[in-house]
């Protein structure tokens, strides 16, 4: 039992080799990738944060709010390249995640309130958001916090509070891990991808990019946290909803049409809740990770969103 927890431990932690060791005090430069991009530190709200920062540097940066169990690692990098080319774009460990201190939140709110820190501590006053899956709900708790601090928002794979479906996430996210588990695959295989001919390419491809950084990877992410997390997410999903209809921010909601994770259908729903939504973008013939298998048409839809 011993092995098969350690073993199960290790693929979640979805990356493959050490953390790095830089200074918060490291210099930008825009000639980086994300496969050589340093890891720098800054401490807010009592936790040493873990990012990376690089770019076209401006007054407004892009902050990447990642998904479930995610650490610095799991960023594409051909979205984060990209956007790198027109904005200053910034990934960050959640608490107890990878590199960054502290103890895993409870809640989605205490995450919230640890990403604005975050972002306090790095000087900004105003930020665009681009994020996904659990990224996404913690993005919408920080509208409710601190309403004036997202520009734009990217809502990718994602649900509102209180959204039909979502807390039978829980389950799905165990059924995946034991699957990987027994196949000896990578858990995100099956949670992001469908399971045909195209999907399974997708994956393959998807995963190969997360591995482009060789040296200087970030801490394997622990056992504990996953469950913490997916008991955030289940006790979102079963808390009131938000109204969305308060915020006026520009926001673009981009899913797959067959999402097992957050139901393909609670994008159409905030689609309709926000404002000042674009219309809404399903990928066909994709889940959960449709911005990664269709990172190409999702670009040609973020940068101009982001940069306009």
């Amino acid at each position: 039992m011993k092995k098969i927890v350690t073993t199960l431990s290790l693929i979640i932690a979805f990356n493959y080799a050490s953390h790095s060791q830089n200074s918060n005090n490291m210099k930008q430069d825009s000639n980086y990738t994300y496969a050589t991009v340093p890891t720098q530190f800054v401490e807010a709200n009592g936790i040493k944060f873990a990012y990376r920062s690089y770019g076209k540097t401006g007054d407004i940066p892009v902050i990447y709010f990642n998904h479930l169990t995610a650490n610095l690692d799991n960023c594409d990098p051909r979205i984060m390249d990209a956007i790198a080319q027109h904005r200053q774009i910034i990934s960050f460990d959640y608490r107890g995640i990878g590199a960054t201190s502290g103890k895993q939140g409870e809640n989605l709110l205490d995450m919230a309130k640890d990403g604005i820190a975050f972002i306090n501590a790095l000087g900004y006053k105003q930020v665009d958001i681009m994020s996904f899956s659990m990224g996404g709900m913690i993005s919408q708790e920080i509208l409710l916090l601190e309403p004036t601090l997202i520009r734009k928002l990217i809502l990718a794979g994602t649900g509102p509070r209180g959204g039909a479906g979502m807390p039978a996430v829980v389950g799905r996210t165990y059924s995946d891990i034991f699957r990987g588990l027994l196949t000896f695959r990578d858990p995100k295989v099956y949670l992001f991808f469908n399971q045909n001919k195209i999907g399974k390419a997708a994956a393959k491809d998807f995963l190969n990019r997360l591995k482009e950084r060789k040296e200087n990877r970030d801490k394997k992410v622990q056992l504990y946290a996953l469950k913490k997390q997916l008991k955030a997410i289940k006790d979102w999903g079963n808390a009131n909803p938000m109204d969305l209809s308060l915020f006026k921010l520009p926001v673009l909601i981009v899913n797959g049409d067959n999402d097992r994770m957050v139901p393909s259908i609670l994008s159409n729903d905030m689609g309709k809740r926000f404002p000042n939504a674009e219309p809404v973008v399903i990928y066909p013939n994709s889940g959960h990770g449709g911005i990664f298998q269709y990172h190409e048409e999702f670009l040609k839809k973020a940068i101009p969103f982001l940069t306009k």
